[in-house]
């Protein structure tokens, strides 16, 4: 067993690699779920806290929104689709890839979006880390 697979076994507190997915895949849309109602309820606010048009944190947050109900959706199945969680974790990816795409290139961030952002876009991609470990040591124990 790798050692990226036993700390994220032992991160979701299981030897079964299927429960520690459906883990991975409900924390994923606790958290973005959190984020996507913040960005809704108070787009306003946080958009000058964070130096973010206050309409772009608005469609982000209904889509983010959607996005994790369906990744809620996924975590609630008791053998997630292999080709849903890839889809979540290439969605996760993305969201990292455009998170600092857009930070070097058209925002303009106050100092505490130049926080929000990477620190958003790690925990993201951690999530898409231990979601692919996690589905990897699924498909091996399936074999």
């Amino acid at each position: 067993m790798s050692q990226a697979l036993r700390v994220s076994l032992r991160t979701a507190r299981t030897a079964q690699p299927q429960t520690a997915l459906r883990r991975f895949l409900a924390l994923d849309a606790v958290v973005t779920g959190a984020n996507g109602l913040a960005y809704l309820t108070a787009s306003g606010p946080l958009g000058e806290l964070l130096g973010i048009d206050a309409a772009l944190l608005l469609e982000l947050g209904v889509f983010l929104t959607a996005y994790a109900a369906g990744v809620a959706w996924l975590a609630s199945r008791p053998q997630p689709p292999a080709l849903g969680v890839k889809l979540v974790v290439d969605l996760n990816v993305l969201w990292v890839v455009l998170s600092v795409v857009a930070l070097f290139t058209w925002l303009e961030p106050t100092t505490a979006g130049l926080l929000w952002t990477p620190m958003q876009a790690a925990t993201v991609a951690g999530f898409a880390v231990l979601q692919w470990t996690a589905l990897r040591a699924v498909s091996a124990t399936t074999r």
